[in-house]
């Protein structure tokens, strides 16, 4: 039979009756003590299910060891020779916990009424509201994982960096399954909103069409339901640019001119414009749409006083006005707007071929080669020139956009399939595209 101990009178009170519930107090009054006390070994103490049976039930011989005594005197504020007692007056601890003894009622408060709570157990709900499992320096390398997988992105790619994106999206929901205070739950909601955006934008890499809408719903969700703008327009824009990929262009237009209809001066709206609607729209040929939408793209540009080089393709941060241009090109060589595709490649030309990106230097190749073709009188040498510099530079991390676009040179280049530049293109795709990753590509966009 258990003993009505002290101990087991005050846990029933704070309602820490649970192995689950006890431990995690006692490892908060732990930690706080190794603070106080400037003692490190204690933050390390912690209660196993068989201890704290033995305690809550009284079964003990000896006291504890003389660690766990500490902690458990700081926690209950009594001595443990009193806490593992069955020789105190049951009332004790009511006025202990409260107001001590009779006669400081008399002197200092007034005596509580049967309704009343007690003042010690409020204060001690209010700290387990306001705990929380995820501290400041566990948010910031949350955060700056998230940072360091954007930063890394095109010169580690999707293949190396989605394990660690998924590992900071798992400890974020396995820190939400736990308790936190709003500022700090907000915030992992953040994390781990962003961290399945950039899962999402990895499956679009890899040609994962429905692992990327999965996890761009997931970023949308979450984004929203705390209110997070910023990041939910970037999911959007994620989601229209896995779309486009996947081939429903009217499906990627629709979700880009949605997302830019609920906050149409917004800084994420630049990609959304560029990247969802003009490019969606240069597919089903529609000229001045596309040009509309570029149109804003840039003067939102103009507005937000964006940077002049090529931003990182996976960033959170504003599309920058090079990266605009170069979805502008992509959707001119759609229409085939020849001499407009070479007027604004040649623009880009420095800041594109100064950037870390080998796959945007891979894609504005690719699109002017395809223009290259696209003339009246077609430079074939070029185009095929420029197509095998594209896919040397890809080597071998190949990403659906490079596979989508050196496939469709090879395809446009088939009327002069007997040039001996077309078949040397031929047969440098061939090989680049027998690469594993690559025939995955082409077996999800058949």
């Amino acid at each position: 039979m258990p003993r009505t101990t002290l101990l087991r009178q005050l846990l029933q009170q704070r309602h820490l009756t649970t192995h689950e519930a006890f431990a995690a107090q006692y490892e908060r009054a732990a930690a706080r003590l190794a603070e106080l006390d400037r003692d490190p070994r204690l933050a390390s103490l912690q209660v196993s299910p068989r201890q704290f049976d033995r305690w809550y039930g009284g079964e003990l011989l000896t006291l504890p060891r003389p660690d766990a005594c500490r902690v458990l005197e700081h926690m209950l504020g009594r001595p443990v020779s009193e806490l593992f007692s069955t020789e105190y007056d049951g009332d004790s601890v009511h006025d202990r916990d409260g107001e001590s003894s009779t006669a400081q009622q008399a002197t200092s408060a007034p005596p509580l009424r049967e309704d009343d709570e007690n003042p010690l157990d409020i204060v001690t709900r209010t700290r387990q509201l306001t705990a929380s499992n995820a501290d400041d320096a566990t948010l910031a390398f949350l955060d700056s994982s998230l940072e360091g997988i954007a930063s890394r992105y095109e010169e580690d790619g999707p293949y190396v960096l989605r394990r660690q994106a998924r590992h900071v999206r798992q400890l974020a929901h396995t820190l939400l399954d736990g308790r936190q205070p709003p500022r700090t739950r907000r915030e992992l909601f953040r994390v781990a909103a962003r961290a399945s955006g950039l899962l999402g934008y990895m499956a679009v890499n890899t040609g994962d069409f429905a692992l990327s809408e999965a996890y761009c719903t997931e970023a949308r969700e979450l984004s929203r339901e705390i209110g997070d703008l910023d990041t939910d327009l970037w999911a959007c824009g994620t989601l229209s640019f896995s779309l486009y990929y996947a081939g429903r262009y009217d499906e990627a237009d629709a979700c880009a001119a949605a997302a830019v209809e609920r906050a149409p001066r917004h800084a994420q709206c630049i990609r959304l414009l560029a990247n969802g609607r003009a490019r969606a729209l240069g597919k089903s040929g529609d000229r001045r749409a596309v040009e509309q939408a570029i149109g804003q793209a840039l003067r939102l540009s103009d507005l937000h006083e964006v940077p002049v080089g090529l931003t990182s393709c996976i960033s959170f941060e504003p599309y920058g006005r090079a990266r605009t241009l170069a979805n502008a090109v992509t959707s001119h060589v759609a229409l085939r707007n020849t001499a407009q595709v070479l007027r604004d490649a040649e623009h880009i030309d420095d800041l594109v071929e100064h950037s870390s990106s080998s796959w945007s230097r891979s894609l504005v190749r690719l699109d002017v080669a395809t223009a290259l073709l696209q003339q009246r009188t077609p430079d074939i040498d070029h185009a095929m020139a420029l197509g095998r510099e594209a896919l040397r530079l890809c080597g071998d991390t190949p990403i659906s956009s490079v596979y989508q676009r050196s496939r469709d040179l090879n395809e446009q280049a088939g009327p002069w399939r007997d040039h001996s530049a077309v078949r040397d293109y031929g047969d440098e795709f061939r090989t680049w595209s027998s690469q594993p990753v690559a025939l995955a590509m082409a077996s999800s966009a058949s």
